[in-house]
C-alpha cells in the first residue's frame, strides 16, 4: 500500500477560503475553523487520489501570533497524525518562512522514500521547486486549489502538479465559517440568558475595580465573550485541556487592550490577572453548560 502525506498552507486556506465564502478576504478573527472536519476532508481526498493510500501524517503550516501559539495551533498540535510547522509573522501581518518549510519537508520525505504521494493545499509558486524535486524522486503531487483556482494559485504550480482539484464554497463550508456572535447562536448558552452584556454570571475571583469603582473589566470580558461563537469556546477549552494556562495570545492581547482603553491607563499586574481569571471562569461556565 502506498503512503501519502498532506501539506496544508493555512494562510492560503484562510485567505482564499474566506473569499469563497464571503466574496472577500476576512481576518482570522472573523473566521472559525472546524479542525476535525477540515482534516477529515483532506484525508478523504488523499485516499481518493491514491487508491486508499495509507496516511503518513498531515503537515499544517502557519505563522503564530507574536506572543506564541494560538489556541487553534495548540488544538492542532495535540491532534493525532498532525505535525504543526510554524513560520514567523512579520510586522505587516504576513507569514514568512512557511513556503521553505513546505519545500524542505516535501523534499526530505520524497528523498527518504517515506511517501509515494503528496496532497498539497497551497497557491504559492515558491513551493514549485519542492514539487519538482519530489516528483524526480517518484512522488505524485495532488494539488488542491480554492475556487477560482486560476486566480488564487500560481499558474506554473498548477501546471507542475500531477493532478489538480478545486474546492468551492460548498466544500469549504464543511469546515470553515464566518463567525456569528455567540449571543446570536440559537440554543447557545449565551442566547439563553437573553443578555448581550454577559452570557453567564461567573464570580470575580479577585476584586476588579476601575478608578470609578465599577467592574469595568468584567463588563469588557462579558462583551468579548458575547461576541464569541461555540467554536471559540471549544478552541479555548482545548487550549486549557492541553495543560496551557491563562488565555491564548490572540485572545489575551486584544482583551487586555480593551480593558486598558476602558480605564484610560495601564493596568496593574493584579488587574491583568483578575481580568484573565474572570474571562476564563466565564468561558468555562459556558463550556460546562454546553450539550
Amino acid at each position: 500500500m502506498s503512503r501519502v502525506a498532506i501539506f496544508v498552507d493555512a494562510g492560503y486556506l484562510f485567505a482564499q477560503g474566506s473569499v469563497a465564502l464571503a466574496g472577500e478576504k476576512k481576518r482570522r478573527t472573523e473566521l472559525r475553523l472546524n479542525e476535525t472536519a477540515a482534516l477529515a476532508e483532506l484525508v478523504s481526498l488523499a485516499r481518493e487520489k491514491t487508491d486508499n493510500g495509507r496516511l503518513l501524517r498531515t503537515y499544517w503550516y502557519d505563522a503564530p501570533p507574536a506572543n506564541g501559539m494560538s489556541g487553534q495551533h495548540t488544538a492542532l498540535a495535540a491532534t493525532d497524525y498532525v505535525k504543526l510547522r510554524l513560520g514567523v509573522l512579520n510586522g505587516q501581518g504576513q507569514q514568512k518562512g512557511v513556503d521553505s518549510l513546505i519545500v524542505t519537508d516535501l523534499i526530505e520525505l520524497a528523498r527518504n522514500k517515506s511517501i509515494c504521494d503528496a496532497v498539497l493545499l497551497s497557491g504559492d509558486e515558491d513551493v514549485r521547486i519542492g514539487v519538482q524535486i519530489a516528483q524526480n524522486f517518484g512522488v505524485g503531487i495532488h494539488l488542491i486549489g480554492i475556487k477560482p483556482a486560476r486566480g488564487s494559485q500560481s499558474r506554473l504550480l498548477r501546471y507542475e502538479a500531477d493532478t489538480t482539484t478545486e474546492w468551492d464554497a460548498t466544500v469549504i463550508s464543511k469546515f470553515l465559517t464566518v463567525a456569528a456572535p455567540l449571543s446570536k447562536v440559537a440554543g447557545s448558552p449565551a442566547s439563553a440568558t437573553g443578555s448581550s452584556q454577559g452570557p453567564v454570571e461567573a464570580p470575580l475571583i479577585v476584586a476588579v475595580a476601575s478608578a470609578n469603582g465599577d467592574d469595568v473589566f468584567k463588563r469588557v470580558a462579558d462583551d468579548e465573550i458575547a461576541a464569541m461563537d461555540t467554536s471559540d469556546v471549544a478552541t479555548l477549552t482545548t487550549f486549557w485541556d492541553s495543560g496551557q494556562q491563562g488565555l491564548p495570545a490572540e485572545v489575551d492581547r486584544p482583551f487586555l487592550g480593551k480593558c486598558r482603553d476602558a480605564v484610560a491607563r495601564q493596568l496593574t499586574s493584579d488587574e491583568r490577572r483578575a481580568a484573565r481569571i474572570y474571562f476564563a471562569s466565564a468561558v468555562k461556565a459556558i463550556a460546562a453548560k454546553a450539550p
